[in-house]
């Protein structure tokens, strides 16, 4: 225990603590520009980045994952807040918590291993695009300074490691920002800086609970906007889960994770904030800078409450061109180059599902709607192609009159019909022998089709023999088929 918890807080100091800065600078204008999206004040969501980052270095499954206010996230709160205010939101956020923790407890982080490759690049790609696209409103109508400066910062950025020393040991989003600042101030540029976005608080967050009747007219309100938070929040989570842990080489803990977002976002209901969850651009900016263990995650909200609070006339001074600089850096190093490459030599129902879950996510900006459209195109093309595997072959024994029908492959609702339609139902027998050594029988869909087989040559006179079932497909056809159930033939013929 003590092992574990030096390794995942005290293995990577100096690193953490840099890159823990680093995140805190950028969430800045992240949280504030979340909280105008979602219709709130900007320290709710500054209070809700600090609080989060905070918790979930602690409750976690990720180390080195970073957890804040999100836009996915925002994007739904916005209906609640205008019909019924900020309290209300802070009720929702503490019910999302509940709903997360009990995703935790039943396991349903284990559900991420449906999620196939196709959809997680696709998920990623989609994210990089709206990372960059949430940088355009501050490239537009603007001066050339802004575009000078972004220049600069994704040269500083791009450059900074190849210097001697000092570039493998700071990281170059640090000091883009620190010295795109410097310059700003010193050359007096009048150019839009974190300032600018909305009044930083100048205290620290308090406990307080929502003030909303505690009744069933207040849960009926709060509970859809709820489940889709706690949807959304795990969906991404998970999703950063998985790059970090690519990015990293390491695993982590889904279920645990759940559970810790779900008390994070209880925390950051109780001190005012809104519902949060993983960041895929943060998380990424953080590991490019060196960060690994959970002393990151908890140094940037700790270091984001002290910059907002205490430095808050330093940090609004920050040129924005310098966060939009590091942002694009993010969205250029999250998208999966490789994936357009691949194109060409990749199945095209795999180019598909990542391509309609690039769509969709970014046509509706919502991340659960696009993971799912890819989850469900890609299970209909994994369906259909596990149903093209089933054969069935026959040979007749001329002096028996019987004719022996062997079944290869997989037997489902997709192989139904060419199960059935495999067997020649006019041929004159004595006997048919269905072998089923070499197939397996998944669902309702595929005992039903052997009903119908069965009745169908029995009522034209012909003994049939099913052989051969392995002991799943045995249970299944025990329990669900009517074939060799009198009583049950009649009422079932009749239903088709």
């Amino acid at each position: 225990m003590l092992q574990r918890m030096k390794q995942e807080w005290f293995s990577n100091v100096r690193n953490d603590l840099l890159s823990g800065t680093v995140v805190a600078l950028a969430l800045i204008p992240e949280a504030i520009a979340f909280s105008i999206i979602a219709g709130v004040d900007p320290k709710v969501g500054l209070y809700a980045s600090f609080c989060i980052a905070v918790v979930i270095a602690f409750f976690g499954g990720r180390p080195g994952m970073i957890s804040a206010a999100t836009g996915a996230m925002a994007l739904l709160m916005v209906t609640l807040v205008k019909e019924h205010g900020l309290q209300y939101l802070l009720a929702a956020t503490l019910l999302t918590g509940v709903f997360q923790i009990l995703a935790g407890f039943l396991k349903l982080g284990d559900l991420m291993r449906f999620v196939s490759r196709s959809v997680i690049t696709g998920f990623v790609n989609a994210l990089a695009i709206l990372i960059f696209m949430a940088q355009l409103p501050e490239l537009i109508d603007v001066t050339w300074h802004v575009y000078a400066m972004t220049a600069a910062g994704l040269a500083i950025i791009y450059l900074f490691p190849y210097v001697p020393v000092l570039g493998k040991n700071l990281p170059s989003p640090l000091i883009c920002i620190v010295g795109l600042t410097i310059v700003s101030m010193v050359m007096g540029l009048d150019i839009r800086t974190v300032g600018d976005m909305g009044e930083l608080p100048d205290t620290l967050p308090i406990f307080l609970w929502p003030d909303v009747p505690l009744n069933l007219n207040t849960l009926m309100i709060i509970l859809p906007y709820s489940l889709g938070l706690a949807v959304v929040g795990l969906l991404e989570s998970m999703m950063t889960a998985n790059i970090v842990d690519e990015l990293t080489d390491t695993s982590s803990d889904r279920n645990r994770e759940c559970k810790g977002q779900g008390v994070a976002n209880i925390g950051a209901g109780l001190l005012g904030g809104m519902a949060g969850c993983a960041m895929i651009g943060q998380s990424i900016i953080n590991v490019k800078s060196g960060g690994r263990g959970r002393l990151s995650t908890f140094i940037a909200g700790v270091f984001l409450i002290i910059l907002v609070v205490f430095l808050d006339e330093w940090i609004s001074q920050i040129p924005m061109a310098a966060l939009v600089a590091v942002m694009i850096m993010v969205s250029i190093g999250t998208f999966s180059w490789e994936s357009i490459r691949d194109l060409r030599k990749h199945p095209l129902s795999t180019n598909i599902v990542m391509i309609a879950t690039v769509a969709v996510v970014v046509a509706t900006h919502n991340l659960a709607i696009g993971v799912f459209v890819g989850v469900l195109l890609a299970s209909l093309f994994f369906a259909n192609k596990v149903g093209q595997y089933m054969t069935i072959t026959s040979e007749k024994d001329t002096d028996s009159e019987t004719r022996t029908y062997r079944v290869a492959g997989q037997v489902f609702f997709t192989s139904c019909e060419k199960f059935i339609a495999a067997f020649d139902f006019k041929e004159v027998l004595d006997k048919v022998v269905i072998d089923l050594n070499d197939a397996h029988f998944w669902d309702i869909s595929a005992v039903s089709a052997l009903d119908k087989v069965v009745i169908k040559f029995r009522r034209d006179g012909v003994e049939v023999e099913v052989i051969g079932l392995n002991e799943a497909s045995r249970t299944i056809v025990d329990k669900l088929a009517v074939h060799d159930k009198p009583e049950q033939v009649e009422k079932f013929m009749a239903g088709h």
